[in-house]
Protein backbone atom coordinates (compact mmCIF):
# COMPACT_ATOMS: atom_id res chain seq x y z
CA UNK A 1 0.00 0.00 0.00
CA UNK A 2 1.82 3.41 -0.81
CA UNK A 3 1.36 6.03 1.75
CA UNK A 4 0.33 9.46 1.21
CA UNK A 5 2.03 12.23 1.63
CA UNK A 6 1.24 12.91 5.14
CA UNK A 7 2.81 9.26 6.00
CA UNK A 8 5.44 9.68 4.14
CA UNK A 9 6.82 12.76 5.75
CA UNK A 10 6.13 11.16 9.31
CA UNK A 11 7.58 7.58 8.31
CA UNK A 12 11.08 9.81 6.60
CA UNK A 13 11.35 12.30 9.50
CA UNK A 14 10.49 8.81 12.11
CA UNK A 15 13.55 6.99 10.70
CA UNK A 16 15.92 10.24 10.67
CA UNK A 17 14.82 11.25 14.08
CA UNK A 18 15.40 7.11 15.09
CA UNK A 19 18.93 7.26 13.43
CA UNK A 20 20.47 10.66 14.26
CA UNK A 21 18.45 12.62 16.76
CA UNK A 22 15.35 14.84 16.84
CA UNK A 23 17.88 17.69 17.62
CA UNK A 24 20.17 17.19 15.06
CA UNK A 25 17.60 16.36 12.26
CA UNK A 26 16.51 19.50 10.42
CA UNK A 27 13.38 19.93 8.30
CA UNK A 28 15.86 20.50 4.91
CA UNK A 29 16.94 17.04 6.12
CA UNK A 30 13.35 15.68 6.16
CA UNK A 31 11.65 17.18 3.34
CA UNK A 32 14.76 16.01 1.39
CA UNK A 33 14.07 12.26 2.65
CA UNK A 34 10.48 12.52 2.07
CA UNK A 35 11.15 14.22 -1.47
CA UNK A 36 9.04 17.36 -0.31
CA UNK A 37 8.78 20.58 0.05
CA UNK A 38 9.08 22.78 3.31
CA UNK A 39 5.11 23.85 2.25
CA UNK A 40 3.83 20.52 2.14
CA UNK A 41 5.65 19.47 5.51
CA UNK A 42 3.81 22.50 7.20
CA UNK A 43 1.07 22.09 5.46
CA UNK A 44 0.67 18.79 7.67
CA UNK A 45 3.11 19.41 10.72
CA UNK A 46 2.61 23.44 11.78
CA UNK A 47 6.24 22.62 13.40
CA UNK A 48 8.85 20.94 13.70
CA UNK A 49 7.91 20.16 17.55
CA UNK A 50 3.94 18.82 16.26
CA UNK A 51 6.00 16.45 13.62
CA UNK A 52 8.50 15.20 16.66
CA UNK A 53 4.92 14.64 18.90
CA UNK A 54 3.44 12.81 15.85
CA UNK A 55 6.55 10.56 15.52
CA UNK A 56 6.57 9.85 19.56
CA UNK A 57 3.14 8.79 19.30
CA UNK A 58 3.30 6.90 16.68
CA UNK A 59 5.93 4.51 17.52
CA UNK A 60 4.53 4.27 20.93
CA UNK A 61 1.35 3.02 19.39
CA UNK A 62 3.12 0.83 16.81
CA UNK A 63 5.74 -0.66 19.15
CA UNK A 64 2.87 -1.26 22.08
CA UNK A 65 1.11 -3.19 19.42
CA UNK A 66 3.88 -5.11 18.29
CA UNK A 67 5.62 -5.47 21.28
CA UNK A 68 2.62 -7.64 22.91
CA UNK A 69 1.60 -9.76 20.24
CA UNK A 70 5.54 -11.02 20.00
CA UNK A 71 4.95 -11.58 23.88
CA UNK A 72 1.85 -13.38 23.62
CA UNK A 73 3.64 -15.19 20.69
CA UNK A 74 6.26 -16.66 22.74
CA UNK A 75 4.61 -17.35 26.14
CA UNK A 76 1.26 -18.47 27.26
CA UNK A 77 1.45 -17.63 31.06
CA UNK A 78 2.10 -14.28 33.43
CA UNK A 79 4.89 -15.52 34.56
CA UNK A 80 6.33 -16.98 31.25
CA UNK A 81 4.94 -13.39 29.69
CA UNK A 82 6.91 -11.37 32.21
CA UNK A 83 10.18 -13.29 31.39
CA UNK A 84 9.30 -13.14 28.00
CA UNK A 85 9.42 -9.35 27.50
CA UNK A 86 13.16 -10.05 28.10
CA UNK A 87 13.60 -11.92 25.52
CA UNK A 88 11.73 -10.03 23.04
CA UNK A 89 13.70 -7.03 24.06
CA UNK A 90 16.94 -8.82 23.94
CA UNK A 91 15.42 -9.55 20.28
CA UNK A 92 14.72 -6.03 19.56
CA UNK A 93 18.33 -5.33 20.40
CA UNK A 94 20.25 -7.20 18.24
CA UNK A 95 18.68 -5.69 15.31
CA UNK A 96 21.58 -4.03 13.52
CA UNK A 97 19.38 -0.73 13.03
CA UNK A 98 18.75 -0.66 17.25
CA UNK A 99 19.94 3.11 17.97
CA UNK A 100 18.51 2.48 21.76
CA UNK A 101 14.72 3.26 22.87
CA UNK A 102 13.30 6.36 21.08
CA UNK A 103 11.82 7.62 24.46
CA UNK A 104 14.77 7.67 26.57
CA UNK A 105 16.93 9.31 23.46
CA UNK A 106 13.86 11.85 23.35
CA UNK A 107 13.69 12.90 27.12
CA UNK A 108 17.15 12.93 27.25
CA UNK A 109 17.34 15.53 24.27
CA UNK A 110 14.46 17.72 25.99
CA UNK A 111 15.12 16.88 29.91
CA UNK A 112 12.74 18.96 31.30
CA UNK A 113 9.70 17.56 32.61
CA UNK A 114 7.17 20.54 31.08
CA UNK A 115 8.24 19.94 28.07
CA UNK A 116 5.44 18.12 25.39
CA UNK A 117 8.48 15.57 24.45
CA UNK A 118 9.20 14.84 27.70
CA UNK A 119 5.74 14.09 28.70
CA UNK A 120 4.94 12.30 25.37
CA UNK A 121 7.93 10.15 26.22
CA UNK A 122 7.16 9.33 29.56
CA UNK A 123 4.00 8.51 28.89
CA UNK A 124 5.30 5.31 27.02
CA UNK A 125 7.11 3.97 29.97
CA UNK A 126 3.74 4.60 32.33
CA UNK A 127 1.99 2.30 29.70
CA UNK A 128 4.82 -0.06 29.28
CA UNK A 129 4.74 -0.31 33.19
CA UNK A 130 0.80 -1.01 33.55
CA UNK A 131 1.09 -3.36 30.87
CA UNK A 132 3.94 -4.71 33.38
CA UNK A 133 1.55 -4.68 36.14
CA UNK A 134 -0.87 -6.26 35.11
CA UNK A 135 0.84 -9.33 34.08
CA UNK A 136 2.47 -9.24 37.47
CA UNK A 137 -1.38 -8.80 39.24
CA UNK A 138 -2.45 -12.24 37.07
CA UNK A 139 0.75 -14.11 38.07
CA UNK A 140 -0.05 -13.11 41.58
CA UNK A 141 2.21 -10.71 42.76
CA UNK A 142 2.00 -9.12 46.09
CA UNK A 143 2.91 -6.02 44.80
CA UNK A 144 2.46 -5.76 41.11
CA UNK A 145 2.95 -2.18 40.42
CA UNK A 146 6.36 -2.48 42.50
CA UNK A 147 7.55 -5.75 40.42
CA UNK A 148 6.44 -3.71 37.46
CA UNK A 149 8.61 -0.27 38.12
CA UNK A 150 11.55 -2.99 39.36
CA UNK A 151 11.66 -4.85 36.02
CA UNK A 152 10.96 -2.01 33.90
CA UNK A 153 14.46 -0.62 35.28
CA UNK A 154 15.89 -3.31 34.71
CA UNK A 155 15.02 -3.25 31.09
CA UNK A 156 15.65 0.37 30.65
CA UNK A 157 19.41 -0.43 31.91
CA UNK A 158 19.81 -2.79 29.80
CA UNK A 159 18.44 -0.93 26.45
CA UNK A 160 21.25 1.69 27.65
CA UNK A 161 23.99 -0.93 27.78
CA UNK A 162 23.34 -2.25 24.88
CA UNK A 163 23.54 1.29 23.39
CA UNK A 164 26.60 2.26 24.95
CA UNK A 165 28.19 -0.83 23.93
CA UNK A 166 26.38 -3.55 21.42
CA UNK A 167 26.61 -7.23 22.49
CA UNK A 168 26.82 -6.38 25.73
CA UNK A 169 24.42 -9.66 27.08
CA UNK A 170 22.05 -7.12 28.93
CA UNK A 171 19.21 -8.21 28.12
CA UNK A 172 20.46 -12.13 29.12
CA UNK A 173 21.79 -10.54 32.81
CA UNK A 174 18.53 -8.59 33.40
CA UNK A 175 16.56 -11.80 32.92
CA UNK A 176 18.08 -13.14 35.51
CA UNK A 177 18.05 -10.83 38.10
CA UNK A 178 13.98 -10.51 36.94
CA UNK A 179 13.35 -14.64 37.75
CA UNK A 180 14.46 -13.27 41.26
CA UNK A 181 12.18 -10.79 41.72
CA UNK A 182 9.13 -12.26 39.93
CA UNK A 183 9.14 -15.03 42.13
CA UNK A 184 9.98 -13.17 44.90
CA UNK A 185 6.79 -10.85 44.42
CA UNK A 186 4.88 -13.74 45.88
CA UNK A 187 5.91 -13.10 49.45
CA UNK A 188 5.08 -9.76 50.70
CA UNK A 189 7.22 -6.95 50.05
CA UNK A 190 10.25 -5.97 52.04
CA UNK A 191 9.95 -3.08 54.26
CA UNK A 192 12.30 -0.37 52.82
CA UNK A 193 10.93 2.45 54.77
CA UNK A 194 13.89 2.10 56.51
CA UNK A 195 15.97 2.53 53.20
CA UNK A 196 14.55 5.87 52.51
CA UNK A 197 14.80 6.61 56.22
CA UNK A 198 18.91 6.35 56.24
CA UNK A 199 19.03 7.84 52.87
CA UNK A 200 17.62 11.18 53.99
CA UNK A 201 19.83 11.13 57.21
CA UNK A 202 22.58 10.88 55.00
CA UNK A 203 21.62 13.47 53.28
Amino acid sequence: MSLNLQEKILQAASELFYSQGIRATGVDAIVKAASTTKMSLYKYFSSKDDLVIAFLRKRDEDFRVWFVDQVNGKADTPKAKLLAIFDVIGEWMAVPEFRGCAFINAAAEFPLEGNPVHQVSAEFYDHFRNYIADLAEQYGSKSPKNLALQLSLLIEGAIVSEQMKRHSGSAEQAKQAALVLIEGSLSDMPDTSLLTDNSEEEQ
